[in-house]
Formats: structure tokens, sequence, C-alpha cells
């Protein structure tokens, strides 16, 4: 049943071209690449600009008006294109690379500026938003389920939604038939609207609630021939009608000011992830080091039913890239363990890699060759062979070595090349099982943390300073007072 709906603050229309092409739409995909590279940096933009817009309600309850002005441009475009490719395929006029609204273009789209936010609400719209956000998923696809697969939880994908599925039957209509079917189009259109509603409201662009209503056709106004289908589901109470801005002169957005805001945006994660890497070694560096001064990994425990437990590298977790061994990075390195039975000995030696696997080249031992660390977990290579023809307690190649009962502790400063850490029976017997952990002084972690803290800080202002000037709103030429 048709029936009247009130305003909501987004304002969505799509108008459908009474001529397409039947084959232009296999192709599309390739001719809106350009769109796609672009609004993949736009969208970068957005996010960082949202966070800045975030604490700015939470603050003064106002969306900065040039944010706002950006991020619904780029809303805007993203809708073009959408309704151009395989959101829609409703017109095949190629979208234009703006911001800004073109009146002549058939898909446009405008969200009315709130004067006034609810400081409290970008807390838990996310949280009041997700019936909607389940139903959104399900009109664009690409949404997933957790899912429990026998001893880990997995994230299954969907598939491509229904939107997608729509659009795709229209083209092979249109492809047969030259028509686009008029009743696929109108609900297409009322699935788009009401995803795009779902995300100005998640952008923190009004507080206005989604209705939960299917507002089908190409226009929102009543001289467009909407039709609201009313679906059943509870949702919060609408904040009051946001007021209306008055009608001002504004900058547009050129090129430049755009290019300020992308670029500031990049540099502004950049900085944030440079500063947040200085910040973790700062951590590391004040509170996880041992009382000997070394950063140690947890105690975990290795086995193997035969002879040796060999690594591929001087960390056993594999965590630490390769350029970072070295005297300077990691100085001393230490290796500790303690067999499963404290009274059994334990050997663990350090050995050129060459030398190390000369000597278990015929011996069954099992290679680490992944650690996990949270949740624990070893892979292990087995390789066949026999007992040591030498046990490693005589043998001589070790650069250092300890051996014994009890908890034993192997210390060596780093030097240059491919090292092995072998752990195994002094005497060369069968069957290895140990706690071991691996640490490192990294007299370097200091400098080095406070590098990237401070390159992080200096980005991160630089990225804020470009966001600031190119969202920044020179106001418009004031008109005289009569007397």
């Amino acid at each position: 049943m048709a029936t009247a709906v009130p305003a909501y603050p987004v304002d969505v229309e799509g108008r459908l071209d009474p001529q397409l092409s039947r084959w232009l739409w296999l192709v599309k995909w390739l001719l809106a690449i350009p769109h796609f590279i672009v609004l993949a940096f736009l969208w970068i933009a957005v996010v960082v600009l949202s966070v800045v817009a975030f604490f700015s309600i939470l603050f003064t309850r106002r969306y900065p008006r040039g944010i706002f002005d950006f991020n619904v441009g780029v809303l805007r475009w993203t809708w073009r294109v959408s309704f151009y490719s395989y959101g829609t395929l409703g017109t095949d006029r190629y979208p234009p690379f703006t911001l800004a609204d073109v009146e002549d273009y058939p898909a446009r789209l405008e969200i009315n500026y709130p004067e006034r936010l609810n400081r409290w609400l970008p807390f838990v719209k996310w949280l009041l938003a997700i019936p909607h956000l389940i139903l959104v998923g399900i009109f664009i696809g690409g949404s997933g389920v957790l899912a429990w697969e026998s001893t880990h939880w997995v994230w299954r994908t969907g598939g491509p939604g229904l939107i997608r599925l729509l659009v795709l039957i229209a083209a092979v209509i249109l492809l047969f038939t030259g028509r686009y079917p008029r009743g696929i189009f109108d609900f297409v259109l009322g699935l788009n609207r009401w995803a795009l509603r779902v995300a100005a409201y998640v952008g923190l662009m009004t507080d206005r609630y989604p209705p939960f209503r299917l507002d089908v056709g190409g226009s929102e106004h009543p001289s467009g021939g909407q039709m609201a289908l009313d679906l059943p589901g509870p949702g919060p109470a609408a904040a009051a009608a946001e007021a209306q801005p008055a009608a001002a002169q504004r900058r547009g957005w050129t090129a430049g000011r755009i290019a300020m805001l992308v670029t500031g945006s990049l540099l502004a994660l950049i900085g944030l992830g440079f500063a947040a890497g200085g910040g973790a070694g700062l951590w590391l560096h004040t509170t996880q080091r041992d009382s000997d001064g070394y950063l140690m990994t947890h105690t975990h425990q290795f086995g193997t039913p035969s002879y040796a437990l060999a690594t591929r590298s001087l960390h056993i977790s594999g965590d630490v890239p390769s350029f970072l061994y070295g005297q300077k990075w990691l100085g001393t390195v230490r290796v500790r363990g303690q067999s499963i039975d404290a009274a059994r000995p334990l050997f663990i030696g350090i050995g050129r890699r060459s030398d190390v696997q000369s000597y278990l080249a015929r011996v069954a031992h099992a290679d680490v060759i992944d650690v996990s660390s949270n949740p624990f977990k070893a892979s292990y290579r087995p390789q066949p062979g026999g007992a040591p023809a030498v046990p490693p307690a005589r043998a001589r190649f070790w650069v250092a070595s300890v051996s014994g009962p009890g908890k034993q502790v192997l210390s060596w400063h780093v030097k240059s090349g491919r090292w092995s850490v072998v752990v195994m029976r002094p005497g060369g017997s069968r069957g290895v099982v140990a706690d071991l952990a691996v640490g490192a002084k990294a007299p370097a972690l200091l400098g080095v943390s406070l590098g990237l803290l401070g390159f992080g800080l200096i980005v991160l202002a630089g990225g804020a300073a470009l966001i600031y000037f190119g969202g920044r709103e020179k106001p418009g030429p004031q008109k005289e007072q009569q007397p």
C-alpha cells in the first residue's frame, strides 16, 4: 500500500535512462576502474575525517561543516559510480569526477546538515544500527558469519548480495530485450536508499534513526512516484528534526582542497602507525625486561620423540625479521630451557646453520618451522634418520653451549652469520621434551622507539595541518545590511 512518508534527512534519487546499451554493462567494471582507484583514497580520508568529526561532536555537538561537505561528497560520488556500475546499472552516462552535486546527472544524493548533534550517540550508533547493518549486509553482500571449525573460529564470507543478484537479472533481461525492468529498478533503488541512509547514520551525519521502511522508486519526492513499503521492526525514537542551515556562499571543493584532505589523511594514518610502533617499543623497553635486562618470550613446551629439536633462526617464534639479527640490534641472545623431568639433563647449543645441518644430516630430528603465540602452537617438520654418531656434548662446532640437569641458561653475543639453536640430550638419546624461552637485550630498542615515535608525531602533525587547512572554509561575501 502506498503511504505518505515523513522526510528523512538523506535524499537519494536515481533516474533510469530510457535507452540503455544492451552490451555496455559487460565492460563497465573496466571503465569504472579509475573511479574505484580514486574512491579508495577518498574513503581513507573519510575514515580519518570521521574520527575527527567524532571528537568534534563529543566536545562541541557540531559536525565540522567542511568535513561534512567532503564526506557527503565522497558518499555522493560513490552513489553515482554505483548507479552507473553494478549497484544499479541505471545509466550509461559516465560519472563525473567531482564531489559536487551534478544536477543533470541521473543519480543524486543530498544530506541535510545538522546544526546540533547529540554528543553521546556516536558511542552507541554502531550498536543501535546492528539490525540495519545485518539487513544491509544481505542487500549488498560481502558480509559473513563467524563459524567454529573443529579447533578455531573462522570468518565465512557471504555471497554477492541481493542488490547484485537483482541487477544481474536485470542485465540479462536488458541483454536480450533491450529493456531494464522498471519493477526491478524501483526495488533496487529502494535497497540502495536504505543502505545509504544507514551509511549516513553510522557515519555520524544525522541523529535520525533510519526507518525500517523500503522506499522504492527513483525519487523520494511525491512527484517522483515514491512508494513506501513499511517493514515491521522496533527502532529507537527519532531525535528532533535538524534545523536547516541558513543559506550562505561556500567555497567549492577544488582539486587542491581534495588533495590536501586525502594527503593529510594518508599522512595521519602513516604517522599514527609509526607513533604506535614507537610507543609499543617504549612499552617493551620499560615494562617487559627481566631482572637481567633481557626481553624474553614466554616459556613454552617443545618436544619430539626423535633425537633433536633444531630451529631455523635465532628467534624460535620467527617473529623477528632477518635484518634485525646482528650485534647492533639484538646484542646478547639468551636461551633458557629445562627438561620436563627436571632430573634429566638437557643440552642447548648454538652453531652455524651449515655445521648444524651437517651434524643432523643423518640424525632423526624435528625442525621447528613455525610458532604461534596466541594460542601457542608449534609446527614441526620431522626429518628421518638414526641416532647421532657423536653425542652433542662432545661435538666441537658449537659457538656456545650448555649442558646439565635442571634449568640451563645459554647466553651468546650475536655475530654475523646464519645460526641455529639445537636442543638434545647430552648423550644423544631419543626423546626431547623441554620448556624453552628465547630473548635478547636489544640495546637499540630505546633509540629506535624514540625515533619512530618522534617521526610519527611529526608526520601526524603534518597530516593534521593538511586536514585543517583543506577542510577549513573561507566565509562567503557578506551582504551589506540595508539601513
